[in-house]
């Protein structure tokens, strides 16, 4: 590791999985979602062309070497992206980011808000294990929150909205979960990549994360802050009608399931989403 990149002192592996970790599924031809323990990550580049790829999000602690294994797999030996582009830097989506630099020596971008919890300059607020729901939110204290720092090697996404080296994709901010968090939407087959915007697995219960029992919901509970943008951001990227949807947590959704529950989800966004209870609800 090297100086001018670490983690937090509260990094540390998460001893936690789902039956479909360390599984890979083609969800398009050039998109492909791959579940480290109880997080996905997506490489977005056709496997049969040979025009590079990108990563989206980086995984769990400790899983720098899975993703790069997979990776090879899919472009073949050596391979690297062409960039690291993150949706947040919650500890489950920038687990492995360091190694992942140190490896391959790519580029990484972030929505501006996200960059003072990727440069060392602030914390997350803590988990809210009050929330409720499941095991996984009452242990959320033991995760870790604090800023990773990447130094220079992060930049902002373009303020045009472009997704560099992702061509005919949008960055789209849908906060509230984090404070510069962002989706991936493409409008040729309205494809969307959501990151924790919502989730298609009920990510506090331990049972239905172990099963990917899979259904749509907002964004975790117990690392959301902002519900009022998180209300908001779901709306958004309802009113996008996207056809298929890979999302943070859970199975990737597509056609009438994804039209119908995620339009529910919209509309009914104050009781299926926000808890009941928690340090920050207004």
């Amino acid at each position: 590791m090297t100086k001018e990149m670490e983690y937090g002192d509260d990094y540390k592996y998460i001893p936690m999985t789902s039956l479909l970790s360390m599984i890979g599924q083609a969800v398009t031809p050039d998109i492909y979602c791959f579940t480290i323990q109880i997080v996905n990550v997506c490489f977005v580049g056709d496997s049969g062309k040979n025009d590079g790829w990108t990563l989206i999000d980086a995984g769990m602690p400790r899983s720098a070497q899975a993703i790069i294994e997979e990776a090879e797999k899919r472009y073949g030996q050596g391979t690297k992206p062409k960039a690291i582009i993150l949706t947040h830097g919650h500890f489950d989506h920038v687990g492995a980011i360091v190694e992942l630099l140190e490896h391959w020596d790519v580029p990484v971008y972030a929505h501006p808000s996200e960059i003072p919890y990727l440069t060392g300059m602030q914390d997350y607020p803590k988990p809210d294990p009050s929330v409720g729901g499941g095991l996984l939110a009452r242990i959320s204290p033991y995760y870790p929150n604090e800023a990773i720092n990447l130094g220079d090697r992060v930049k902002p996404l373009p303020a045009d909205h472009s997704v560099p080296t992702m061509p005919g994709w949008q960055w789209i901010y849908t906060p509230g979960h984090a404070p510069g968090h962002v989706s991936f939407f493409r409008e040729a087959d309205r494809a969307l990549i959501a990151g924790d915007a919502f989730v298609t697995v009920k990510q506090e219960s331990l049972f239905k994360v172990l099963v990917q029992e899979k259904e749509v919901n907002g964004p975790p509970k117990y690392l959301t802050t902002d519900w009022e943008k998180a209300r908001e951001s779901v709306r958004t990227l309802a009113a996008l009608n996207p056809s298929v949807a890979v999302t943070g947590h859970g199975m990737p959704m597509s056609g009438e399931e994804l039209a119908n529950d995620l339009t529910t989800l919209a509309n009914e966004f104050d009781q299926r989403a926000i808890p009941e209870q928690g340090r920050y609800l207004e």
